[in-house]
């Protein structure tokens, strides 16, 4: 396969959902010829679709060009609201068939929770706490109590 893997680079879902840091690092490590080898490497590995949970529109442009479906959910606030908004997305993206990754800055609680919360809302998982043990085994460390709050109970509508 072509291209860098992306830092922090897990699938979640095997082939079907993953998760990394913002393509090309974040701050003073982005770098323009690391982020063509990381979105190089993603369409190798057949991601076809990005889901940015960045605040801004970082890279959107740039994942676009190479061909790449590019959604847009910025995830500024950590609560309910904003999860369940970027729960459907994910619901509607993997429903139609799409291999998504979901990126922000750095793989934090944020981005925990939310691959936590998803698979109880899609129903893969049927309770919170396996969600939580689940996640945090995949991505090798604890979910905080701001991740935990936003794992709905029950899987979503």
């Amino acid at each position: 396969m072509t291209g860098l893997e992306p830092r922090g680079f897990t699938w979640v879902i095997s082939g079907r959902l993953a998760v990394a840091e913002r393509v090309g690092g974040h701050g003073f490590q982005h770098r323009r010829v690391r982020r063509e080898e990381e979105i190089a490497w993603l369409r190798g590995a057949g991601v076809n679709t990005v889901l940015s949970l960045l605040p801004g529109n970082q890279n959107l442009a740039s994942y676009a060009a190479a061909g790449l479906t590019a959604i847009h959910e910025p995830l500024v606030e950590l609560e309910p609201a904003a999860a369940d908004r970027v729960f459907s997305t994910l619901r509607s993206l993997l429903r139609d068939r799409r291999v998504v990754l979901v990126h922000r800055d750095t793989i934090d609680d944020a981005v925990a929770g939310i691959l936590a919360g998803y698979l109880v809302y899609a129903g893969l998982v049927d309770e919170p706490i396996k969600a939580t043990a689940l996640i945090q085994q995949i991505l090798r460390r604890p979910l905080g109590p701001e991740a935990r709050a936003i794992i709905p109970q029950t899987a979503g509508a």
